[in-house]
């Protein structure tokens, strides 16, 4: 492929290197010059431009992707058409993504100008979730190099989604005078929170003293109507002959594992009775916070069985986040003050399902006002904090109706990738001292600055260590608040989603502040703008 300055008389056939404007045209960048195109270039008064013009046996962008997209196997994944060279891939299951490095890294050591992204091994997922993109760099590229791409993904797996299995599994939970009933409670509730994500069950639960025949009957009991069991000790595991595992040998089953290098986790027991895997839960398990067992459990209702060099091998990335009521052996860290909440007004989206007659529904009017500057006026008149306003699409006439409010605007030029990015557009520009995100859509005309306030008092009220959710008659809506904690997690967002899987695996408490319809009416169409007494722009 060349690339460079050439004159228009030279450049039929050849794709443009940069968007041309001129009077009326418009050509993007990618666009194929014809000789239509060059001839009105000409008449425009351009006589150069920059192009890539393909050698003999290169491929465009986009076919190129294509291409490359097509040679994985496409069981329980979902790709988007190629566009600007690249493919974008998603589950279209609850699963466990599994990425082989070793491919992956040989994929992109083929040429540069041919990349694979994808997720961590062995995270979790859910549909919709983008996992993986194909990024096509030059605007050509050399058709044998794709056919290697080709070759090595027909050949390997680079990665896979494997979805969760239903499980009907059993608890079982020792007791000591020094274990309160309460945080039994919370196990069962919490355990049931964990399996649900793969339509499993927790059918039983069984409470046994703690100790190796009490633990030893109840899995002997439980085995033949379930498959999958889990032991919570109620004190840690200390040795690879204390209680649980002495207690799976005894039930004629083996111990596979004790204790693994991810922390919080570390005190975990792997084993199983035949066919059926028995866990001994870490307590830390007895959190909803990601730790250890959480990354055994997903392997094993994703259908893996982890070996022992498989758990011995999980130390790189093995030190998670602390959890604050666990002994902590580690140096005390001044607490950092933390400053007000600041609002973060999501207002890029396309507003695709207005069609394209009707306008951008932010635009529309309500008492001759444009929605987006009457939901910007709710949020400065709550006085909370900082009013952040994300805005993409037809950014000119959003920016314009905010002209004179005093609130701070942030571009997202990757607004068409969807909600994830304008999250993290949002959260780079809240203070570093910030002390949580309230994210409000810009197309809920329902929610006024006491719904605010009063999301901000709750938020408050728990010492900014929780996560406040707007609820309509119990069911959950927007806005939301995003507690500090929660920050990293949302600036790692990709593709079309929100915050919600962050919400449900962060951890901390969720407290539902009941607003009312209001929470849960955000105008699409052109009919309920309409309805909720808009006028759609002209």
């Amino acid at each position: 492929m060349k690339f460079g300055s050439t004159k228009l008389s030279a450049a039929e056939g050849a794709v443009l290197a940069h968007a041309v404007k001129a009077g009326d045209l418009r050509f993007p960048k990618g666009h194929v010059l014809t000789s239509t195109d060059l001839a009105a270039l000409m008449q425009a008064g351009i006589d150069v431009i920059i192009v890539a013009q393909p050698d003999r046996g290169d491929l465009l962008e986009d076919e190129a992707a294509a291409r490359i997209a097509a040679a994985i196997a496409p069981d329980h994944l979902r790709f988007s058409s190629a566009a600007t060279g690249r493919v974008n891939i998603y589950s279209r299951v609850h699963g466990l993504f599994v990425a082989t490095r070793e491919t992956v890294d040989r994929l992109n050591r083929i040429d540069p100008a041919i990349t694979l992204a994808c997720l961590a091994d062995h995270v979790p997922v859910q549909p919709g979730d983008m996992v993986a993109t194909i990024k096509i760099i030059p605007l050509a590229v050399a058709g044998t190099l794709v056919e290697r791409a080709e070759i090595l993904l027909r050949d390997a797996t680079a990665f896979e989604v494997k979805p969760f299995s239903a499980r009907n599994a059993a608890l079982i939970a020792t007791e000591l005078p020094s274990l309160k009933r309460q945080v039994m409670d919370k196990t069962h509730a919490v355990l049931a929170a964990r399996l649900r994500q793969s339509a499993s069950a927790l059918a039983t639960e069984r409470r046994v003293a703690h100790t190796e025949d009490a633990v030893a009957a109840a899995i002997t009991d439980l085995k033949a109507d379930h498959d999958l069991l889990i032991v919570f000790g109620a004190s840690a595991v200390a040795d690879s002959h204390d209680v649980i595992p002495a207690a799976i040998r005894r039930a004629g089953g083996t111990v596979d594992h004790v204790g693994m290098p991810v922390d919080p986790g570390n005190l975990i027991v792997l084993g199983r009775v035949g066919t059926v895997p028995v866990i001994g839960a870490p307590g830390c398990a007895r959190s909803p916070r990601e730790n250890g067992f959480d990354w055994v459990l997903d392997r094993i209702l994703a259908g893996e069985w982890p070996s022992a060099h498989d758990i011995t091998g999980l130390g790189v990335g093995g030190l998670l986040k602390e959890i604050p009521t666990r002994p902590q052996p580690r140096e005390p860290v001044a607490p950092m003050v933390l400053g007000p909440v600041e609002i973060v007004v999501l207002a890029a989206g396309r507003a695709s399902r207005m069609g394209p007659e009707a306008g951008h529904k932010l635009l529309a009017t309500f008492d001759g006002v444009p929605l987006i500057r009457r939901t910007v006026l709710s949020a400065l008149a709550a006085d909370i904090g900082r009013v952040i306003v994300v805005t993409g699409h037809r950014e000119p006439e959003i920016r314009a109706a905010l002209d004179d409010l005093p609130v701070v605007l942030v571009s997202n030029p990757d607004y068409l990738s969807g909600m994830a990015s304008s999250l993290t557009v949002g959260l780079a520009a809240l203070d570093h001292a910030a002390g949580g995100m309230l994210v409000m859509l810009a197309d809920m005309p329902g929610i006024t600055a006491g719904d605010l306030r009063r999301i901000a008092d709750a938020f408050n009220a728990e010492g900014g260590r929780a996560v406040i959710r707007a609820t309509a008659e119990g069911q959950r809506g927007n806005p939301v608040v995003l507690p500090r904690q929660t920050f990293s997690a949302v600036g790692q967002l990709l593709g079309d989603v929100g915050a919600r899987h962050i919400i449900e695996r962060c951890g901390l408490p969720v407290i539902d502040v009941e607003l009312g319809a209001a929470a849960r009416l955000d105008l699409d169409t052109p009919e309920q703008i309409i309805a909720a007494g808009g006028t759609l722009e002209e």
